[in-house]
């Protein structure tokens, strides 16, 4: 797959087949849109092609929201490469850029820049300054340039739109399993793992310990039954998200206890996929207190990690 940055007039493209978009967690909704994207290039012999943008627009336009992101710059490039996406086009996203009226969107970036010949968009796709731009002018602006513009329904599951927005208010609330069937896969952090203060080895279950990366959805303090990717092996796990209250708050981290292997994994990249969650963060009278309810979570998050193993994992998370 070829990443390219800014514009490229002066390159040849085979018949761009284009879509446009931020993409983060591409869940059921942006596989639907790439597939078609891919299928019309392949049919074409063209060229499957994402435009997208860096920064996020809204770190341009609402510096003032605190958005946090469901994938990675190097998953979402994985897993564009795994659709079967020829190219990804990186734009700048600048005011100079948001000032662009639709026409001239639709000219300098979308003809001329990239060669669209087609072009697939959600239905309520806005471009251009102020968002101005909606699907009827992207219809005649296409018409007139040479291009064909498809507008695409967007996919719904339990009888909401399937959107990034909706997915990060998901995992926010702690509702992990309803985030999976929208994301198609369970939602994962990577990380490397640190040295800890050794409590969970001192309570019977010894801890691999990840900073919680910047930038990333994070679900609410508590544990949570997961799945650790790691050299190719997939282990169960529960996980614990939080401060540690019952021993005086500290650092947020999130502390891996691997079932039923003792493992060394200081230094080591780890990805952990939560797959459900158990219960609240709380502070405990004891760690004696603490260990009884400790057995009692991993009695839980077996039930749900049986359950889990059942589903069926997608060959890019295999090589999370």
């Amino acid at each position: 797959m070829k990443i390219s940055r800014g514009l490229t007039p002066s390159i040849a493209r085979p018949y761009s087949v284009v879509t446009i978009g931020n993409f983060d967690g591409h869940h059921h909704g942006h596989r639907a849109l790439l597939d078609r994207v891919v299928s019309t290039a392949r049919r074409a012999a063209g060229t499957a092609l994402v435009l997208t943008f860096d920064p996020h627009p809204v770190k341009i336009l609402a510096p003032q929201v605190n958005l946090m992101f469901l994938t990675t710059p190097e998953e979402k490039l994985a897993r564009f490469e795994a659709a079967g996406i020829d190219e990804v086009v990186f734009l700048e996203f600048t005011t100079a850029f948001a000032g662009l009226s639709p026409a001239q969107f639709a000219k300098q970036v979308l003809c001329d820049g990239i060669g669209t010949r087609e072009l697939f968009v959600g239905e309520h796709f806005a471009f251009g300054k102020g968002r101005a731009g909606r699907i009827a002018d992207l219809l005649e602006l296409g018409a007139q340039l040479g291009f064909r513009v498809h507008p695409t329904p967007p996919v719904t599951m339990d009888g909401e739109v399937v959107s990034s927005t909706r997915i990060r208010q998901m995992i926010q609330a702690g509702d992990l399993q309803k985030a999976i069937r929208f994301l198609g896969r369970p939602y994962g952090i990577e990380g490397t793992v640190i040295p800890g203060a050794h409590r969970g080895k001192e309570l019977g279950w010894p801890t691999a310990n990840l900073r919680l990366p910047e930038g990333r959805v994070i679900p609410p303090d508590g544990v949570y039954a997961a799945r650790v990717l790691w050299r190719g092996r997939a282990l169960d796990s529960v996980v614990y998200i939080g401060t540690r209250p019952t021993f005086g708050a500290g650092e947020r981290l999130l502390e891996v206890s691997i079932l039923d292997e003792r493992l060394e994994l200081y230094g080591e990249t780890i990805r952990v996929e939560l797959l459900g969650f158990v219960r609240e963060d709380r502070v405990f009278a004891s760690a004696e207190a603490l260990t009884r309810q400790i057995e009692l979570d991993v009695d839980a998050a077996r039930a749900q990690l049986r359950e889990a193993a059942l589903e069926t994992v997608s060959p890019l998370q295999s090589q999370s």
